[in-house]
């Protein structure tokens, strides 16, 4: 499949979009003190969604450590999504799931899930996989990483007009990933982007409402 022969008839039509949002990922760490950490950053401004992503801690000890910042992100209206495992968002009842290219398809977890819960796809650089996510029934794709990033390292350097092919022919918002801060978060913003995710911009810092708010003002004179 490329962009020439995908079937647009598969996808809503485009509308004008909304003003970019922040999507806040998870540090590997978010026993302690991180829940008030949360709290702290949901405080610097808005926030459309925040994402559990804890790797290689058994299924029961995470839905414990998910309780509380599950319960932060109810009471501020934050959409709180679990990377990669399925059947942990079943079992939370979570917003949504974010699903990497192994681990499971858009279509299979809509089934699980149901009709109300929100399903991201990771496509990295590739159109082809983004268009695959959307046939499939994503409610967004993410695209990434556009900036050399330590959280998650990836050999994928999409160019920023990827964002703009995708926000000019499809309503299924796209986030953008990999590396980003204030100072650079500026052409993707400009470019299409409907989300930018972050993680250790946000969380590396003692105040981390401070970095949220410097997104939150970027975002207000993008807009």
């Amino acid at each position: 499949m490329n962009e020439d022969d995908v079937d647009l008839s598969a996808f809503p039509p485009p509308l004008r979009k909304d003003p970019c949002q922040l999507y806040l990922i998870s540090p590997q760490d978010v026993g302690g003190v991180f829940p008030d950490r949360l709290k702290a950053a949901l405080a610097g401004g808005p926030v459309a969604a925040f994402q559990l992503r804890v790797k290689d801690v058994e299924q029961h000890e995470l839905a414990r450590l998910a309780e509380p910042l599950q319960r932060i992100c109810a009471e501020a209206d934050v959409a709180f999504i679990v990377n990669d495992s399925v059947s942990l968002a079943k079992r939370l009842d979570t917003d949504g799931v974010h699903l990497g290219q192994g681990d499971g398809n858009p279509r299979e977890a809509r089934a699980i899930l149901g009709p109300s819960k929100q399903i991201g796809v990771t496509c990295h650089a590739s159109r082809h996989l983004a268009m695959e996510a959307g046939e499939a029934g994503a409610d967004y794709v993410a695209f990434g990483a556009f900036y050399p990033t330590t959280t998650k390292p990836s050999e994928h350097r999409p160019d920023p007009a990827i964002l703009s092919w995708w926000s000019s022919l499809f309503e299924i918002p796209c986030v953008a990933i990999g590396g980003i801060t204030p100072q650079n978060a500026a052409p993707l913003v400009t470019a299409g982007a409907d989300f930018i995710a972050v993680c250790n911009v946000v969380w590396s810092k003692e105040d981390p409402s401070g970095e949220v708010a410097k997104f939150a003002e970027l975002f207000a004179s993008t807009s």
